[in-house]
């Protein structure tokens, strides 16, 4: 249930998104090339970090630099 607390639990550091060239998803809506974001969880494959919506999102770490 750690997910319901993500975006009040501490940042564990900041990222930043290096492109958004996806090639399935359209991941251009929730996240801007260059800027950096919150990450709050991470697992082997993705980050977890609260994107230009506000809300949490968990994306490839493809996509981002650090």
């Amino acid at each position: 249930m750690i997910h319901q607390n993500w975006t009040k639990r501490e940042t564990i550091r900041t990222i930043e998104c290096v492109h958004t060239d996806a090639k399935k998803y359209m991941v251009n809506r929730a996240l801007t090339a260059g800027k950096s974001y919150e990450l709050k969880n991470e697992t082997e494959e993705f980050y977890f970090v609260i994107d230009n919506t506000g809300k949490i999102g968990g994306y490839y770490k493809e996509y981002f630099k650090g």
